[in-house]
């Protein structure tokens, strides 16, 4: 599986298959990632959705993209870092529940955000650290997935998130 890192808009990457939301309890239009995805999508996304709220800790849940680019929207609900008790697990949870829905459905490319960095307040090299493990435990067990691109918001970010998929790469190296 090959995984980059870009600074780009996530709603903007029309040549991969689905798109993971980081999304709130309600599966609703909220800030950050969730509103793009959601004003990309339209509002059929919204409507598809009620039915299926609220999303548990750590849960994922396919959608059509209706109006984006891309055919499918994996949204998951990770943990706010502050709110939530043991959000490192529920983090990990919620990355592995999306690859997991991936694989069920086929997608072998897709887009994700750094989950968890923006309104769930989780610091982004620790964010960027158990992305790094969940993907690499999924690669090894098991990989339809050809490409995760992960979208970023700035270059620092990126920097980041390079890091811990590189340092990743060096453990799994030493096992």
């Amino acid at each position: 599986m090959q995984v980059e890192v870009v600074v780009g808009n996530i709603i903007k990457q029309p040549d991969l298959e689905a798109v993971i939301n980081s999304a709130n309890a309600n599966l609703r239009l909220g800030s950050g990632v969730a509103g793009a995805i959601h004003s990309g999508a339209g509002p059929k996304l919204e409507e598809y959705c009620k039915p299926f709220a609220p999303l548990e800790l750590g849960g994922a849940l396919i959608t059509p993209g209706f109006d984006l680019p891309n055919k499918w929207v994996i949204h998951v609900r990770s943990a706010h870092y502050i709110n939530n008790a043991e959000p490192e697990r529920y983090m990990s949870f919620a990355i592995t529940s999306a690859l997991r829905v991936a694989k069920e459905n086929g997608i072998k490319s897709l887009a994700m955000p750094a989950i968890g960095t923006g309104t769930f307040k989780f610091p982004a090299m620790l964010a960027a650290r158990i992305t790094a493990k969940a993907l690499n435990l999924f690669s090894i067990n098991s990989a339809p997935l050809e490409l995760v691109r992960i979208c970023v918001s700035s270059e620092d970010l990126q920097a980041q998130f390079q890091s811990a998929l590189e340092l990743e790469v060096v453990e799994r190296c030493r096992v």
